[in-house]
């Protein structure tokens, strides 16, 4: 493979992820997360009470919307090597649902993660990841 299809791969990866936490985690495009997730999508650090499948990261994403419905990222960087793109981004949102059996309290949230993604074919084929949610939950807690 030369340099240029590296490259470009690495591109085309980054673009995809871009979308995936802009226009599905951010706004909610469920629509979207079928197009840009594969059908034998595997994540490899699935939350506790969830699939490691499509389906899990679905259902993830809807229940941080439903908690939190201002739910976003603020990307600080990307670095992809070829088709696996790392991201470090820090997500914010409004507590106006339950979350983690914590009641409705109002608190505005930010905690960060640092997730890599893999995509082939223009789909996301599997994801590992380490998100700061004793922070999150710190935040929901405090009195």
């Amino acid at each position: 493979m030369s340099k240029n299809t590296v490259n470009d791969t690495s591109e085309v990866a980054k673009a995809v992820i871009r979308r995936n936490t802009e226009e599905v985690q951010g706004k909610g495009n469920y629509a979207l997360f079928d197009q840009l997730f594969a059908d034998d999508f595997l994540d490899h650090t699935p939350q506790p009470n969830s699939t490691p499948d499509k389906a899990g990261a679905l259902k993830l994403y809807k229940t941080l919307r439903g908690a939190f419905p201002d739910f976003h990222a603020v990307i600080h960087w990307q670095i992809a090597d070829g088709d696996r793109v790392t991201t470090y981004k820090t997500y914010h949102g409004t507590q106006e649902g339950e979350f983690l059996g914590i009641a409705p309290s109002g608190r505005r949230i930010q905690f960060e993660t640092v997730d890599v993604m893999r995509v082939q074919g223009g789909k996301i084929t599997e994801h590992w990841g380490v998100a700061n949610l004793y922070s999150l939950v710190q935040q929901l807690s405090a009195a």
